[in-house]
């Protein structure tokens, strides 16, 4: 960090916590964030997250232990609220000495916080906030620091936009706690204005899914390089009824796909096929389904190219470092003025 004075000493608070040289982490992105990106990012300074998405606990064990063959620093682990075995994952990132969990999805269930932090575990819990009210009940449940993601950004998404939020919460809780702002990051220079407004880092996810660690799909990367920002478009319910949390996704054939699926999973839901928990978690499974299609099998018409509305930015394929190096760059530089 000797070559960012600026950045770094608005990152330290960031960095301290994250036990790393820049405060940017990368979003955990389902099928993309697994070890060769995750290490490959904590290598070169950043903070590399994996994403447990539907994994099992056994194949979590297997990543974390993969991970950890090919880095030696710091790492999270990212995991959804809403999995069934959450706390055998949580039970898994334990037994392996992470440093930090995410809680991603929805509220930390009851008990979950407590069983991650259990026996001064001295693991660092990490949670989305997508309100002001929300942000202070998880920093009073046990929370050690909030990420602030707007509706720009890739995947699951809120209605609010990431400079809303920034302006909301920042100036409320930055002072006093630990807020990372994502969504919609491309460029150092927006790195620079929320590090200004208080917050202790960043979390990017789009700019590094087509980094040359990243293993998505040749095709899924092309897909990222032709497209602009106003083709990342997010998922609209069909039905009040079940409540789908919107998800930003390239336009293709895919995102008639999942109209489909949602007027098909509302049919069982009337029909008392399925209950509410049940219809949810059809609808997960679909994206985990699709994503794989298009990360794995290059499959960019049918599956889930889930983009942020920064992969207009996203030109060509570049190391993790040399992005992290870029993006300090265009910080401090803009941080000089």
């Amino acid at each position: 960090m000797t070559n960012y004075p600026n950045t770094a000493a608005l990152m330290q608070r960031g960095t301290d916590f994250l036990g790393c040289d820049t405060a940017i982490l990368c979003g955990a992105m389902s099928w993309v964030s697994e070890r060769n990106l995750v290490a490959a990012i904590s290598n070169a300074g950043g903070f590399g997250v994996i994403a447990c998405g539907a994994m099992t606990p056994e194949l979590l064990d297997t990543e974390i232990t993969a991970n950890k063959a090919l880095t030696s620093k710091p790492f999270g682990v990212n995991l959804i609220t809403m999995h069934p075995g959450l706390f055998d994952l949580i039970a898994v990132c334990r037994k392996h000495g992470v440093t930090h969990v995410v809680l991603a999805g929805g509220i930390p269930p009851k008990g979950s916080v407590e069983a991650i932090k259990a026996d001064d575990s001295g693991i660092k819990v990490i949670c989305f906030a997508p309100t002001l009210a929300l942000a202070k009940k998880l920093l009073r449940s046990g929370a050690d620091a909030l990420v602030i993601e707007g509706m720009e950004a890739g995947g699951h998404i809120g209605p609010v936009s990431t400079s809303v939020l920034a302006q909301e919460i920042l100036p409320e809780l930055a002072a006093k706690h630990l807020i990372f702002v994502a969504g919609g990051i491309g460029r150092g220079e927006a790195i620079a204005s929320y590090l200004e407004m208080g917050a202790a880092g960043v979390q990017l996810g789009t700019r590094f899914a087509c980094a040359t660690e990243s293993i998505a799909h040749p095709d899924f990367k092309k897909a990222f390089f032709r497209a602009s920002a106003r083709e990342a478009v997010a998922s609209v319910q069909v039905d009040p009824r079940l409540p789908v949390i919107p998800v930003r996704a390239l336009k293709n054939k895919g995102t008639e796909e999942f109209t489909a699926k949602q007027r098909e999973v509302a049919a069982l839901l009337d029909a008392g096929a399925v209950d509410m928990g049940e219809a949810q978690l059809q609808i997960e499974h679909f994206w985990a389904g699709a994503l794989r299609r298009a990360v794995i099998d290059g499959d960019v018409e049918n599956g889930s190219v889930m983009a942020g509305q920064s992969v207009g930015m996203v030109k060509a394929e570049e190391p993790a470092a040399d992005i992290i190096a870029e993006l300090m760059a265009q910080c401090e530089a803009a941080l000089a003025k």
